[in-house]
């Protein structure tokens, strides 16, 4: 008995509207008969249907038709016999030669065709020929691919409907549309068709319009040409170098399949002399690791040559199914505790060409596990490809990425360690002779570990990070802060709150200050703290610094920064929405302050919970700044033959300002001792002077930092972010300086 093959509820939607857009009316459809072996296809009842039992006359009773009006095409998708296929070097598939076949009867003839998708997204010579023969009569107006288009047939296998028009002398845009997958919100993938069809270009949910054409020999494999993968696929420079994969590997596949270890009598059991375990797909796990060995784990004798060694990846060669969440290459790297051992016929043998560091290994077996690897490699075949493998770009860590996962890497180990440790202590209960001496033993061995679970707990305390890491001019007023809060709900409190948003704004505003100087970028902003130096009366304050901000997170001088470079972390803070708010609300209390607006005592409470939150969001969103350490250059040494200098340094972190001293190598020889510096990610030295200076206050005795706050004509007066404590420099020199960075 013969099956129907139906186009499904979405499929049919999907190109009724296509004709009613691109054709203007409803087709006449024209089919193969049988489909494809016992199935026929049945149209739409509502569509006039013509079945053709020779897929030999498809072509010119297409043509036929489509003087009459549009045309839905379905050719047969049978298979030619390989007999067939050797015989006349001919395509594998009938419906290549009906495409080719195919002419548009008059310049406004519109065709649609349902056919596999692996015609239009392999570049394999057969399916270019098909498109070279097809774009010399007809324009492809739109590409829809899907998954389930059809039912009786697999609801894995990819179909696709193009709409085709005569070729005209100047070329239409080509829209490309996927529906997604799996179980799609069929209203929503509508919709965006419908939006597709009236776009000229840009992009949907679903679908896309490529306005430059490419030519028949590429492929229009989907995410070719989507925006969104070309972007992410030039954001991967963003981790450091790019390589294609063949660049770092080479590939091989083994011959021994179970079959052929079973008739070369090479199998084994894993206690024989030199067994080695066959590591085939399914002990490649989603987790990037090989499976513990089990009782279906095949041991077999293969020769030394043919072996995996430590280093190489295993990768297997079928791609599963599309899953939620999505997944990419199911790969794992080989360590030394999984040889003796060697891969089976279905996986990929990928061996570097050069030995590869951690780094570089780990962030190459966690990218072709993504789902950007797979959607990168082409399209998604049953069989991985091993040209599609080879050009696959494959990011590469820089300096501080590589830092990044090596001391992640470090931790992951200590954190195994202190597990195995406890477990130890754990297990010991019941050793010991008596309970009392188990008793002991548990308390005493597991205080470290107690000890460091609460130190680490700790660190998600935000209050905790900013006393302890942040530099020391902002933890020192945060500390200052907490202790008036803790202390109870008093002016002091509420006025800690306002000095302490104020100072971090300040802080980081000298900061962006320092740093575009020294890249010789000028802000608009400065104009108007010049002004307020130069006034002799009050310096700069809370507006001033956020006006810094705000117009280094908008500048366009500062779009193409080093991705390392500070300024990048910086422009962050009120780009936010929150942190932008928070800001504005505490502007506004630090201006109601000062004109003597104050907080009715019975609101104080309310007002000072408030606020807090309001710094809170601040500072959180000014995490940065523990990974932008505050130094201080205490001595530097230079050696002239080995073009390095030994620093010795003091590190401002946490809310004291004595610290050790710390030793460093730097390349540089123009370090100026006693002078302030920036630490970025990569390591590099941002010079502070003279927009932040450190020195012994004269009035607290305390070591702190300051900045310009007055110029009047006498001295140039600094402040201390710390206390507020003014300094006086009477000398020529520092008020020479000021002007050097625009500042007088």
């Amino acid at each position: 008995m013969v099956e129907l093959v139906r186009l499904s509820s979405l499929a049919e939607q999907l190109v009724r509207i296509g004709f009613e857009r691109l054709a203007q009316g409803a087709p006449t459809v024209l089919s193969s008969s049988p489909f494809a072996g016992e199935l026929a296809f049945r149209a739409p009842e509502v569509w006039q249907s013509v079945p053709e039992p020779s897929w030999e006359q498809l072509a010119p009773r297409a043509a036929e038709f489509l003087t009459q009006g549009p045309l839905l095409l379905v050719p047969t998708w049978e298979r030619r016999p390989d007999s067939e296929r050797r015989r006349a070097a001919s395509s594998p598939d009938y419906y290549v030669e009906v495409m080719a076949a195919c002419r548009p009867p008059s310049p406004d003839a519109v065709m649609a065709v349902l056919l596999p998708a692996h015609p239009w997204v392999l570049d394999q010579p057969w399916a270019a020929e098909m498109r070279t023969k097809i774009a010399e009569h007809w324009d492809i107006l739109l590409l829809a691919y899907g998954t389930g288009m059809l039912t009786q047939i697999s609801a894995n296998a990819e179909s696709a409907v193009v709409f085709l028009r005569a070729r005209a002398q100047t070329s239409p845009v080509l829209k490309l549309f996927q529906v997604p997958r799996p179980r799609p919100d069929e209203t929503a993938v509508v919709k965006d068709f419908e939006r597709l069809l009236h776009r000229q270009g840009g992009r949907g949910e679903y679908g896309y319009v490529l306005r430059e054409i490419p030519g028949p020999q590429q492929s229009l494999h989907f995410d070719r040409f989507d925006p969104h993968v070309l972007q992410r696929r030039e954001d991967l420079a963003g981790f450091g170098a790019v390589n294609d994969l063949g660049d770092l590997f080479t590939f091989r596949r083994s011959s021994f399949s179970d079959a052929a270890l079973k008739r070369g009598k090479q199998l084994t059991s894993p206690k024989a002399p030199g067994a080695v375990r066959m590591i085939r797909p399914r002990d490649i796990a989603r987790d990037g690791t090989i499976t513990p060995p089990s009782e279906e784990t095949l041991w077999a004798t293969i020769p030394a040559d043919q072996q995996l060694t430590a280093g190489d990846m295993v990768l297997r060669r079928m791609n599963a199914p599309i899953t939620v969440p999505p997944h990419g290459f199911f790969t794992a790297e080989v360590g030394e505790e999984d040889l003796p051992a060697a891969a089976s016929d279905h996986v990929v043998i990928l061996r570097p060409i050069k030995p590869l560091s951690r780094p570089q290994a780990r962030l190459i077996s966690m990218f072709l596990r993504s789902p950007l690897a797979l959607t990168l490699a082409g399209p998604r075949l049953a069989i991985t490809s091993m040209e599609a493998l080879s050009a696959l770009p494959v990011p590469q860590p820089d300096e501080a990425l590589t830092k990044a996962l090596d001391e992640l890497t470090a931790a992951r180990q200590q954190f195994k360690r202190w597990e195995q440790e406890a477990d130890s202590v754990i297990e010991s209960v019941f050793l010991e002779r008596t309970a009392a001496q188990a008793r002991a033993r548990v308390i005493d061995s597991g205080r470290a570990l107690r000890l460091r679970a609460e130190a680490a707990l700790l660190l998600d305390d935000l209050g905790h990070s900013v006393r302890t890491r942040f530099p020391y001019p902002i933890a020192y007023r945060w500390r200052e802060t907490e202790a008036r809060i803790s202390a109870g709900g008093t002016q002091a409190a509420y006025a800690a709150i306002l000095d302490t948003a104020e100072e971090l704004l300040c802080y980081i505003a000298q900061l962006v200050l320092a740093l575009t100087h020294a890249r010789k970028i000028t802000l608009g902003s400065v104009t108007a703290i010049r002004d307020k130096l130069a006034g002799g009366r009050s310096g700069p304050g809370f507006g001033d610094w956020a006006n810094v901000l705000n117009e280094a997170a908008s500048s366009k001088q500062l779009n193409n920064l080093p991705q390392a470079h500070p300024l990048n972390d910086i422009r962050t803070l009120l780009a936010h929405q929150d942190a932008e708010k928070a800001r504005q609300a505490l502007s506004e209390r630090r201006n109601n302050q000062a004109h003597l607006r104050r907080i009715d005592p019975i609101d104080l409470p309310h007002a000072i919970d408030v606020a807090f939150a309001d710094l809170t969001r601040l500072v959180e969103r000014a995490r940065f700044l523990a990974d932008l350490p505050l130094l201080e250059i205490t001595d530097v040494r230079w050696d002239a033959f080995a073009r390095s200098a030994r620093v010795e340094y003091r590190e401002l972190a946490g809310d004291h300002p004595v610290v050790p001293t710390r030793t460093m190598t730097s390349p540089s020889n123009d370090l100026e001792t006693g002078s302030l510096y920036l630490r970025d990610t990569d390591g590099a030295l941002h010079l502070l002077r003279p927009f932040l200076i450190g020195r012994d206050c004269p009035t607290c005795r305390t070591w702190s930092t300051f900045h310009a706050d007055r110029v009047p004509k006498a001295a140039v007066v600094f402040k201390s972010l710390e206390h507020g404590h003014t300094l006086e420099d009477t000398s020529p020199d520092t008020r020479r300086l000021l002007g050097q960075i625009g500042l007088v």
